[in-house]
């Protein structure tokens, strides 16, 4: 299993040991030492997970965290920290963490925590013969015709299987937002994948 993480960490001494440590397990690794190296990074490539301390040199993990998910970001996050207050790793969890790993750890438990969040990511994108892979949506062995904003529509869907999803959180990938175009779009995404898109009346869309 691969994917590329970025690792935010200020201890630079652990943050290349992990890097490395990492890397012979088939994982892409970016470092970044601070808060606002990651938020530079962050803003030119996408990333499959987030391994992020909490107290950065100059900012708050969690508050890196909390900013992201306000922007939508829903990728996986494993919070690392010598925190151990029940204060502090409630803070992470409510911010949208996944996991959260007490420093110091066994190199290979991160391991194996990643691992087993991608491959529930990855389960998670796939529905029927529909697979997202690599930013792109395939049905069989064919690749959809999406626009990018049916891509992202159907993406956060995708990856909130079972709840529903806010018209007002799916507004937010539309340049021209409205409940008819909103509609429009979704029969064209129902059409196009065969994923049955359930209208919530009232709320927004989701699938089972």
């Amino acid at each position: 299993m691969s994917g590329r993480i970025l690792l935010v960490e200020d201890d630079r001494l652990l943050a290349e040991s992990l890097k490395k440590f990492l890397e012979i397990h088939g994982f892409s690794v970016d470092l970044a030492y601070s808060f606002e190296e990651a938020v530079d990074m962050l803003e030119r490539r996408k990333y499959d997970l987030y391994v992020l301390d909490v107290n950065l040199g100059d900012g708050d993990g969690i508050e890196l965290l909390e900013d992201l998910r306000n922007f939508k970001d829903d990728t996986p996050t494993i919070f690392i920290s010598a925190l151990t207050d029940i204060g502090t790793i409630t803070r992470g969890f409510n911010a949208g963490a996944e996991d959260y790993l007490k420093k110091p750890f066994d190199p290979e438990e991160l391991v194996v925590r990643i691992k087993a969040r991608l491959k529930k990511q990855e389960e998670e994108l796939r529905y029927g013969d529909v697979v997202y892979k690599d930013g792109r949506f395939f049905k069989g062995d064919q690749e959809l015709d999406l626009g990018e904003v049916q891509r992202n529509i159907l993406h956060k869907l995708l990856r909130n299987r079972g709840r529903v999803v806010t018209k007002e959180e799916l507004y937010d990938y539309m340049l021209n937002p409205s409940p008819v175009a909103l509609r429009v779009l979704i029969n064209r995404l129902r059409k196009k994948t065969g994923i049955d898109i359930k209208s919530v009346r009232g709320l927004g869309y989701t699938i089972d």
